[in-house]
C-alpha cells in the first residue's frame, strides 16, 4: 500500500555556489541560502560535494552541517574521499551518485545491478554510521532490485530523461517515461524502499511526479536557484511547495 506521509520537498543549494564560484570570495553564500530555505518551509537540504569542488565545497558542508536544522541530504560519489568525508560528518542522508569530470550535471543513475557488490561494501559503514543511504538510479527494475539487494534505505528515481522530453515537446516519450517512473515507484516501495524522485523538475513538469503515491520526497534545485533571480528564494519555494501540495491533494 502507497505511504500517505507528506510529501517532503528537498532544495538542493549547489547553484548559489556555482554562482559565488563563477567570480571567487563569499558571494552568494550557500548556506545563507539554505537558511532561507529552510525558513521558506524545504524540509531537506542538498549539497552535492564534487570531486572537482565545481561548485559546493567542504567549508560549505561544514558551515551546513553547523547551521541547519532540517536534514542535510549530502550527494556524493562512491569514492574512498567521499566515504571519509561523509563518516566524518555523518550527515542525515548520503545520496550516492554517478559522477563524470566532464558532465554538466549528473548524466542518468548508477548502475547497481552491474556494481552490486562494490557498492554493497561502499554503503555499508554509512549504514552502520547511521546514515540514510539512497541511490540515485534509473526506474529500471534490474537496478531497483539490485538496490534493494544491496540494503540501501531509499532510491531516488531520476526524472530527466521526462523534463527534457517534456521541453523538448516530445510528449509521447514524455508520457511513456511517466508511466516507466511510475511503474518504478510502485515497484521500489513494494521492494520496501522509500521512494525520492528529483532532477531537472519545474513548475512545469512537478505535478504527475508529486501525485505518485509512492514518492514521499522530491530533491529539486537547479530550477529554484534560477526562479529565485525573479521571485526570491521564499516565493520560488514556495510556490513549489503549492504545486505539489495540489498535485498530492
Amino acid at each position: 500500500m502507497a505511504t500517505t506521509e507528506k510529501l517532503r520537498l528537498g532544495v538542493n543549494i549547489d547553484h548559489v555556489a556555482t554562482v559565488r564560484n563563477a567570480r571567487g570570495g563569499a558571494c552568494p553564500d550557500p548556506v545563507r541560502a539554505a537558511k532561507l530555505a529552510e525558513e521558506a518551509g524545504a524540509d531537506g537540504i542538498t549539497a552535492h560535494l564534487r570531486e572537482d569542488r565545481r561548485h559546493i565545497v567542504d567549508a560549505d558542508i561544514e558551515g551546513l552541517i553547523a547551521a541547519l536544522e532540517c536534514p542535510l541530504n549530502f550527494e556524493m560519489a562512491a569514492t574512498a574521499e567521499m566515504q571519509a568525508i561523509a563518516l566524518r560528518h555523518r550527515p542525515h542522508a548520503a545520496c550516492i551518485v554517478p559522477e563524470k569530470r566532464e558532465e554538466r550535471t549528473t548524466e542518468g543513475g548508477l548502475d547497481v545491478a552491474g556494481d552490486e557488490t562494490r557498492l554493497a561494501g561502499f554503503i555499508a559503514p554509512l549504514r552502520e554510521a547511521g546514515c540514510r543511504v539512497s541511490l540515485f538510479i534509473g526506474h529500471e527494475p534490474r537496478q531497483i532490485e539490485a538496490a534493494a539487494r544491496i540494503g540501501a534505505a531509499v532510491v531516488e528515481l531520476h526524472t530527466g530523461a521526462y523534463c527534457d522530453f517534456h521541453a523538448e515537446g516530445d510528449f509521447a516519450r514524455r508520457d511513456a517515461e511517466l508511466e516507466a517512473l511510475r511503474e518504478g515507484a510502485a515497484l521500489a516501495h513494494s521492494l520496501g524502499l522509500e521512494v525520492h524522485a528529483g532532477h531537472g523538475l519545474t513548475y512545469d513538469t512537478v505535478q504527475p511526479v508529486a501525485a505518485m503515491p509512492e514518492v514521499v520526497e522530491l530533491n529539486i534545485g537547479h530550477f529554484l536557484i534560477g526562479e529565485s533571480i525573479f521571485r526570491g528564494l521564499g516565493p520560488a519555494i514556495a510556490e513549489m511547495r503549492r504545486l505539489m501540495d495540489e498535485a498530492r491533494a
